[in-house]
């Protein structure tokens, strides 16, 4: 080395440090691919948790239409006075179905006349004057609503006040 003169020491000084910023920028290379494949298997897996919480959803939306149709049964019956064993069957029948679908996270939007009007729980289907409640407020729960999880399944159908 001795015998080298100052341009080759400058010129071998000057490829190792090309050699150590090519290094450099394939480091950099490397950790930001690392973190988009971390980032992706994150989003995967989160996908796939949510996938799974809300697999049954397709189920539980056709299945809410027998569940009404026991409703009305119910309240048909009760309208005229029924007491029966077939009521009383209706009515069990309806609140195991309830408790099998809760068991999957779906429940019913809690709505009672009064209530004010939510447009993420609430579908209006018409106004009405009304002097009982207050503008804004619920007059008639026409169907239920239904949330699956933190989702709403489907919105109460509802006459609101004018």
């Amino acid at each position: 080395m001795a015998d080298e003169t100052p341009a080759e020491d400058a010129s071998e000084l000057v490829a190792t440090r090309a050699k150590l910023e090519a290094t450099e920028l394939e480091l950099n290379n490397y950790k930001l691919k690392l973190a988009d494949f971390d980032n992706a298997r994150k989003r995967m897996l989160r996908d796939a948790e949510t996938d799974r919480k809300y697999a049954v959803e397709p189920l539980a939306r056709d299945l809410l239409s027998a569940l009404d149709n026991l409703d009305r049964a119910l309240d048909a019956a009760k309208r005229a006075g029924d007491t029966g064993p077939l009521v009383t069957g209706v009515s069990a029948t309806a609140g195991q179905f309830l408790e099998a679908i809760k068991r999957h996270g779906v429940t019913r939007i809690a709505c009672e006349p009064g209530t004010a009007f939510d447009t993420n729980l609430h579908q209006a289907v018409m106004q009405q004057p009304s002097t009982e409640f207050a503008p804004g407020e619920v007059i008639q729960v026409l169907q239920h609503g239904f949330t699956m999880h933190d989702r709403v399944l489907r919105p109460v159908s509802v006459i609101v006040a004018s």
